[in-house]
């Protein structure tokens, strides 16, 4: 989900090939997080829950926090205010990468 996110933006964004080629640099450095039939059960168990408290939450969202609640991961963004709930509601642990 994150690698198609990023994708997007560079190509709404009418990246060069400089900017490109740092992020392709950064991502080796990143490890994805593989898809699981159990990341999918929790992805709709989220999506449940979210939709019954009133705050249904995008599905790209859910599946990352899916992701990292099933591997009892931190979840790393520059956008916590889009997983607040989860962390209020379903123990997402998440670390602003700002902060140390």
């Amino acid at each position: 989900m994150t690698v198609g996110e990023l994708t997007k933006w560079t190509v709404l964004r009418d990246w060069g090939p400089r900017k490109l080629a740092e992020l392709a640099d950064w991502r080796q450095n990143v490890v994805p997080l593989p898809y699981s039939e159990r990341v999918a059960v929790r992805w709709g168990v989220l999506q449940a829950r979210a939709e019954r408290r009133g705050r249904p939450r995008p599905v790209n969202d859910t599946w990352i926090a899916a992701c990292c609640l099933v591997r009892d991961l931190p979840l790393a963004t520059l956008n916590r205010k889009d997983f607040r709930d989860f962390a209020d509601h379903d123990g997402l642990r998440v670390i602003g990468v700002n902060e140390r």
